[in-house]
């Protein structure tokens, strides 16, 4: 079960990736000084790609575990 625990940690660090990426976003619209509109409409494009990164780490950590279990 070596493969689950590789394929897992690669979806975890995925995960933090798009995570971060999230953050530089939005800290980035932040320190550009946008109208709260516009500013909320970053957010909520961001909103769904932090839940999805969220999902994936998740899924991730779990493959790992589930590795470590079976192993």
């Amino acid at each position: 079960m070596e493969w689950l625990i590789w394929t897992g940690a690669a979806m975890t660090v995925a995960g933090l990736i798009g995570i971060f990426w999230c953050i530089r976003r939005v800290i980035g619209a932040k320190r550009a000084g946008l109208p709260q509109h516009e500013l909320n409409a970053v957010v909520q494009r961001v909103v769904a790609v932090n839940l999805a990164a969220f999902a994936v780490s998740a899924l991730g950590l779990g493959a790992v575990v589930a590795g470590l279990v079976l192993k």
